[in-house]
């Protein structure tokens, strides 16, 4: 039997979640964006409250909560303010492979600190030149003795300049391609990392993003993730729990801009009735409205295939690139129902519009998305 009820405990952390966002969230959102100060404060009370780190499991301290459930948190979250939203998630992808691939000292080590106190985490992949394609990266490993020596530089890393350790991918054989690649848990004070200045982004500025150099940084061969060669494929596979969470928070997004844009045209009035009554303005609503809801429902398929043990890449993708970019249109759309008025920083749909943006390049652009939907249905037709 198919339901798309929420049960009873997944509606009180849905609760649980708004409740926060509209206490916490939405009266600091435009202080956040305006300065690009990190919500040091914001991200304590939500971890205070349950809110980050929910899929530690229990056995680490955490409260090992579904992809299902990280869903409707990051929904409600981001509906208040996806800068504020991505520097708590960014969290839960670091925290990811630990879980996947992390050995039962590693997750004693790493996860049940997160439980403990307030601690950052940043997932660092992404290269000067190396982004969509992961296979291309150029950070080094070289295996010395009991230790690795890291040479690199990683860019666009969210949360670089607060985290406590970084989840790293770095190549262990040149000649292996992505069978290559190998992952690392690297904690913030080891000798030889180097964090860059702030970006000034386009949208959520709240999200601290830096780059990061790796300088003769020696990291014990217990810190490697799996077995040498295994990166690549532990990173993917966190993207199958995390994708779907970012669908969500899309989704987030697009709804704030929906009631922004419908509360504006039943107020705003022309040739003598509010805008939403003429077809123009009533159909870009009815848009925004049926893609809301079918971004949030690829989002939640994808993420109850990961709870119920089933492979889900493909629809984890399909929800992403769906969701990211129903957002951009919406918010685009709210723009356009505002007028000159949503043109304006003082009204909230421009600060939506510029957030929106994002969703389309972070946790693999729309492009990879569709080459990763191709490629499944056609392994899936062999």
């Amino acid at each position: 039997m198919i339901s798309f009820a929420l049960s009873e405990e997944q509606k009180q952390i849905q609760s649980l979640a708004r409740d926060f966002t509209r206490k916490e969230i939405l009266p600091v959102a435009a202080h956040h964006d305006k300065t690009g100060e990190f919500p040091e404060a914001v991200c304590r009370k939500a971890w205070e409250t349950g809110l980050m780190n929910v899929h530690i499991p229990e056995a680490y301290g955490g409260a090992e909560l579904s992809c299902m459930d990280a869903c409707l948190i990051a929904e409600e979250i981001a509906a208040g303010c996806t800068g504020i939203g991505t520097a708590m998630e960014a969290n839960g992808l670091a925290i990811a492979p630990v879980v996947l691939a992390g050995n039962e000292e590693q997750k004693k080590s790493i996860l049940a600190p997160m439980t403990e106190e307030l601690l950052f985490a940043a997932y660092c992949v992404t290269e000067p030149d190396a982004g969509s394609d992961v296979a291309g990266i150029k950070t080094r490993a070289e295996k010395k003795g009991d230790d690795y020596i890291i040479n690199g530089e990683k860019m666009w890393i969210t949360n670089a300049g607060v985290a406590h350790w970084y989840y790293v991918l770095a190549k262990t054989d040149e000649k292996a391609g992505h069978r290559g690649i190998s992952a690392f848990i690297i904690p913030r004070e080891t000798k030889g990392i180097e964090v860059g200045k702030k970006e000034i982004n386009m949208g959520q500025r709240a999200s601290d993003t830096r780059s990061i150099r790796f300088t003769d940084v020696k990291v014990p061969a217990k810190n490697l993730l799996g077995r040498e060669g295994d990166g690549f494929k532990i990173s993917m596979g966190a993207f199958d729990h995390t994708r779907p969470l970012v669908a969500a928070a899309a989704v987030g997004l697009a709804r704030s801009a929906m009631e922004l844009a419908t509360r504006y045209a039943t107020e705003r009035r022309s040739f003598g009735s509010p805008i939403a009554a003429h077809q123009a303005i009533n159909f870009i609503l009815a848009d925004m409205d049926k893609d809301i809801d079918a971004a949030r429902l690829l989002a939640w398929r994808a993420a109850w295939l990961k709870d119920a043990g089933k492979k889900n890449t493909r629809e984890a993708a399909m929800a992403k690139v769906f969701a990211a970019d129903t957002a951009m249109r919406i918010a685009t759309d709210a723009v356009q129902i505002f007028g000159g008025y949503g043109y304006s920083s003082e009204y909230p749909v421009e600060k939506l519009m510029r957030d929106a943006k994002i969703f389309q390049i972070y946790e693999g652009t729309s492009q990879i998305q569709r080459m990763i939907i191709g490629r499944e249905l056609l392994q899936a037709k062999k």
